[in-house]
């Protein structure tokens, strides 16, 4: 059976000037940009959960997609879906995939079920991996949807509840190994608080550390190789989540001990509810050596809620694939559509118009990015701006070699240091000159 019947056969590279709305215009896999292929530097992956089994649900109403493979019973259901997803991810001509444990197989009435369910699960998208080549980048454990977790898992004040997170993250690590995933993400979705009154924030951040620690101690034993994210997020369902950005939950880390087991999964719009730019959150990482991931959407800046949906803004993509680029690329992460289509988006056909126009976003931002690189013009500027930190008493500085009497010495033989433009304006339209093509 096929759940994608409209699309025939997959989708195909037709360049610039293809007027076919299911034909990607600059994403080619196999063209070399900086001596690598464009799959190998954007590292698609498709999301499970909102690509197959989102509803259209939002916080007003709930589902609106009727999908072919979201009938039966739960075990039918599992099965139906997987197959639907390697079937549309086979088809968009994307190497990577992402889940949840709760995505790909139902919860049991026991935990023994729960784990009998997932476990054969996994054993199918084994099957799956291997004869489409298709491959996981990360795995992580639903710890917010359950009623159980209203109080959050990892920080909620009934040690039992935090059994069953443990529970769900040993299983979810289990399954992530088994499938080759090179990452494992924690998304602190109610690992936070409503209200400060009745809320031990001292504790619940050293319970959630706790966790942290057990996932990492057993991952060990059971041959992970991958590396561990975090996907910061500000509020939304809480009022305050303890990864609130990426300078938040860096600064977490270093607190607990678990920096070298860690890096960011950062998402755009979670940037941009943090009252940031995704190019910000992105630069914060890795300048701290901790960009590892991306979920890669865009939010709706009317909107005061994570709305999720596909990359189009050319403007965060070279930045993003400008940040990448500089760091060297991602070794355990990629470029993961954490996006979903419009409430009113019903057809199947639009998921691969959502991706399609995406990945040409980010194609596009790429191919902008390395001219910009290897053309040096704002790198160049960086470098002239700070050029003084070059200088002995510049080096001296960050060296921790001086002081503040001689450094008032020095001042004052320097005189008034003259005003130097950052030009910034100028840079704008360099950058826009890239994007419009006319550099």
């Amino acid at each position: 059976m096929s759940f994608f019947p409209e699309i025939k056969n997959r989708v195909p590279y037709e360049g610039p000037s293809s007027k076919n709305p299911l034909a990607f215009k600059f994403y080619d896999a196999k063209k070399k940009v900086g001596g690598k292929t464009m799959a190998q530097h954007l590292k698609f992956a498709v999301c499970y959960w909102h690509t197959f089994k989102g509803t259209g649900a939002d916080p007003f109403g709930g589902g609106s997609l009727q999908r072919e493979w979201n009938s039966g019973s739960p075990m039918e259901v599992a099965h139906k879906t997987m197959e639907a997803a390697f079937e549309f991810i086979s088809k968009l001509g994307v190497n990577y995939w992402c889940f949840h444990d709760r995505d790909i197989a139902p919860e049991g009435a026991t935990i023994a079920e729960t784990n009998k369910q997932l476990a054969e699960m996994v054993e199918i998208a084994g099957v799956l991996q291997k004869s489409t080549g298709i491959k996981l980048l990360w795995g992580t454990a639903n710890l917010f949807s359950h009623p159980r977790y209203t109080h959050g898992a990892a920080t909620n004040p009934d040690p039992c509840v935090f059994a069953q997170a443990a529970a769900q993250v040993r299983r979810a690590l289990d399954a992530t190994v088994e499938l080759g995933g090179t990452g494992y993400v924690f998304w602190g979705g109610r690992e936070g608080y409503t209200s400060l009154i009745n809320t031990n924030l001292k504790q619940e951040r050293e319970q959630l550390a706790a966790l942290m620690h057990m996932a990492v101690d057993y991952a060990k034993k059971i041959g992970f190789k991958g590396k561990f994210f975090i996907e910061p997020k500000p509020k939304e369902p809480s009022q305050h989540q303890y990864d609130f950005d990426a300078a938040t939950a860096i600064g977490y880390l270093n607190e607990f001990g678990l920096a070298d087991h860690f890096a960011m999964n950062v998402e755009a719009n979670h940037a941009t509810l943090a009252t940031h730019s995704f190019e910000h959150d992105l630069v914060v990482a890795s300048s701290a050596g901790k960009l590892g991931s991306l979920d890669i959407n865009r939010g709706d800046q009317t909107c005061g809620w994570d709305t999720d949906q596909f990359p189009t803004n050319i403007y965060d993509a070279v930045a993003a694939m400008t940040v990448i680029l500089k760091q060297g690329g991602l070794k355990y992460g990629g470029l993961n559509f954490d996006a979903k289509v419009r409430r009113g988006s019903f057809d199947t056909a639009d998921l691969f118009h959502g991706h399609i126009g995406g990945m040409d976003t980010f194609a596009k931002g790429l191919l902008i990015a390395d001219a910009m690189l290897r053309d040096g013009v704002l790198t160049e500027n960086i470098k002239t701006r700070y050029a003084g930190w070059k200088s002995p008493m510049g080096r001296k500085i960050l060296g921790g070699k001086t002081s503040l009497p001689e450094l008032e010495k020095w001042a004052d033989a320097q005189g008034e240091p003259p005003l130097i433009s950052g030009r910034q304006e100028l840079l704008e339209n360099i950058l826009n000159e890239y994007i419009l093509g006319i550099r």
